[in-house]
């Protein structure tokens, strides 16, 4: 039996080129017979780039519309997660399984992103926070449209509950570095019906797509 397509989901300010095509994730996969589309998130990438925080509200609808009519195998980090997430919550049938990496417990009350869209509109003084100046940084990258990264910043976001991930009855893998500042996920794997966790020793979030820990993991689990 064919396995089914693989589909990729870069983290906040990536793209699937930048995540996934350099650090090797396509090549490993066709090697394992696999097909696979590292995807662009709307504001990323080749996709399109909105200015005003709302249209990234149907960020999930926008990944929904580039999956394939058959079930996937979804992989994603960090925002791409979340938002493979939130398809799968809505429709369980588009996934046979799903690596989720770099999101955990503060799914349940996201984090006001306000402070740090204020900052890279206005400038100031930099936080002692390694996360937040990273994000200030890649503001301010080379080929970065800053109005779209703030408008992706500023996205409404609603909270998950129980309830709605109780809909999520397929496989699912939940990936984090025990230095990832998003964890712990214990609530998260608590609460899907059929999950496990995989803790990644010594990486940070940053440092999660290019970690042979999450590679060799989702490599397995949607062999399986």
């Amino acid at each position: 039996m064919t396995p089914p397509p693989v589909i990729l989901a870069h983290g906040f300010a990536g793209s699937g080129r930048l995540t996934w095509g350099e650090a090797g994730w396509l090549d490993l996969l066709a090697d394992e017979g696999r097909s696979a589309t590292a995807v662009d998130l709307l504001g990323h990438g080749d996709a399109p780039k909105p200015r005003e925080p709302e249209a990234y509200g149907a960020i999930a609808e926008h990944l929904a519309g580039i999956l394939p009519d058959e079930p996937v195998d979804g992989i994603g980090f960090s925002l791409g997660a979340a938002t493979l997430l939130q398809v799968a919550m809505a429709e369980p049938s588009r996934f046979r399984r799903l690596v989720l990496a770099g999101i955990g417990d503060d799914l349940f009350a996201p984090p006001d992103s306000e402070p740090v869209a204020a900052l890279i509109e206005a400038g100031g003084e930099l936080p002692e926070s390694p996360f937040v100046r990273h994000i200030v940084d890649l503001a301010s990258a080379p080929g970065t449209d800053r109005d779209a990264f703030v408008a992706c910043l500023r996205r409404p976001r609603s909270p998950v509950d129980e309830a709605t991930l109780a809909a999520v009855d397929l496989p699912v893998l939940v990936v984090l570095g025990d230095r990832d500042h998003v964890a712990p996920a214990d609530r998260l794997v608590a609460a899907l019906p059929d999950a496990r966790l995989q803790v990644l020793r010594g990486v940070d979030h940053g440092r999660t797509p290019g970690s042979m820990g999450f590679l060799d993991a989702a490599l397995r689990f949607i062999a399986a």
